[in-house]
């Protein structure tokens, strides 16, 4: 069975890998000419690691990325308010990674071209609309380099083509733009000493808007030397009439001095740090609504087009990643790719929708929030008890996570539709 997945990033190849170890034909269409490693840093927690690991990528991980042993909040001044273990320090069997996003895409991209051959991913290809048939989807793409349009046929589209999806937007024409809450985050990477014993993922302030986020994504070269250290900056801004820049937006280094002039955190040198930054950017944090169903006969969308979400609790991207692993899974079990794709919705939508509104009410950050509220940290059970719901609601508690059954299945299951 052929299956087109529109977007190349880190959720549309992670669904290749998955389709293609169940036995399917997956090919991935990337609107950008050539895919390279831009961004900053991202996490993947165990639930998502255990999928990637399962995939045959736990080596791969290791190798470019750093293994978090905490998460520590702390208010506006830097003195700590909640710490809780990371990984296998929390009793996972599969550990927690920082990583940078585009070491981590340049490692999926060449398992992908290495499994499903290098024509399997076709670039420069910006998706414009798609037609359904009783047996396929047939996809129109613009070709950026010359011009001119191209068709596909396969049995299956899946849409992972970000939060301005075009494929969810066809699917569901009048949902409207996306939901900016008035916070931009500025991010960037650079040299620094490691904080905090070093293998900390470090967020200090109180609600989004006056937030700083700081983690390492590579350790020193050198002993004694710096590591690659990841951070981010809210600053809130007043919605206007204005149409929102969603250009990435290269912030000044002197507006970036100026934005953190009110921060005084005893364990980073900031001044260092923002000058030490090669970029810094903004982008503005962003979701969209959670929509009554991804699945229109054999149509789907997974990751950021299905589920976009602000960044608290660290679960966008590994969502993404048990989305793809989801998705295999159904398509391998049923008989009928439509219902697989209904099973494969019914199964993960719920649950990410909950995550998306959980996020908009700051999600596990409730914890900060709450303590500058409060004057220091809350009382005895309630941090942990925050932090656990959470947990529970995303489906990685320690035990969700060790015992659930694998969503690997054999590839001859794809046998049945051929």
């Amino acid at each position: 069975m052929r299956i087109s997945i529109v977007g190349g990033g880190i959720a549309g190849l992670t669904s290749a890998l998955s389709l293609h170890a169940a036995g399917f034909e997956p090919r991935v269409y990337e609107a950008a000419r050539t895919i390279e490693a831009v961004g900053v840093g991202i996490n993947l927690l165990p639930h998502a690691v255990r999928e990637l690991a399962e995939l045959g990528l736990a080596d791969g991980l290791d190798a470019i990325a750093l293994r978090p042993r905490r998460l520590s909040y702390h208010d506006r001044d830097g003195s700590p308010v909640w710490e809780e273990p990371l990984g296998v320090d929390a009793g996972y069997r599969w550990p927690q990674y920082s990583v940078h996003r585009g070491r981590l895409h340049l490692l999926l991209l060449a398992a992908a071209r290495e499994r499903l051959g290098p024509d399997s991913i076709r670039t420069g290809l910006r998706f414009q609309r798609f037609e359904q048939t009783a047996g396929g989807v047939r996809a129109h793409f613009l070709d950026r380099a010359s011009g001119t349009p191209v068709t596909e046929d396969s049995d299956l589209l899946v849409g992972s083509d970000g939060i301005d999806s075009a494929v969810r937007a066809q699917l569901h024409p009048q949902e409207g733009p996306s939901h900016w809450n008035g916070v931009h985050m500025w991010r960037g990477v650079a040299p620094h000493p490691h904080i905090l014993g070093g293998r900390s993922i470090v967020v200090a302030g109180g609600s989004p808007g006056d937030k700083f986020v700081a983690y390492p994504i590579e350790d020193p070269a050198t002993e004694g030397g710096d590591a690659l250290m990841n951070w981010v900056l809210e600053t809130r801004h007043i919605p206007s009439a204005a149409p929102l820049d969603r250009s990435s937006r290269l912030v000044p280094l002197s507006e970036a001095r100026a934005g953190l002039a009110g921060w005084n955190l005893p364990w980073i040198d900031l001044p260092t740090l923002i000058g030490n930054s090669s970029a810094i950017f903004e982008y503005p944090m962003l979701d969209r609504d959670p929509l009554p169903r991804w699945s229109v006969a054999r149509v789907t969308l997974l990751g950021d087009a299905a589920h976009p979400m602000f960044p608290m609790g660290m679960n966008g991207g590994s969502q993404s990643v048990v989305d793809a692993r989801v998705l295999a899974w159904c398509l391998a079990r049923e008989h009928d790719p439509v219902v697989a794709l209904r099973r494969y919705d019914q199964l993960r939508r719920p649950t990410v929708n909950a995550i998306v509104l959980s996020n908009r009410n700051l999600g596990p950050e409730q914890i900060i929030a709450r303590a500058a509220e409060h004057g220091g940290p809350l009382p005895a059970g309630q941090s942990e008890a925050i932090a656990n719901g959470y947990r529970e609601l995303t489906e990685a508690t320690v035990s969700q996570v060790n015992s659930h059954p694998s969503w690997t299945v054999a590839s001859h299951a794809a046998d049945r539709f051929r």
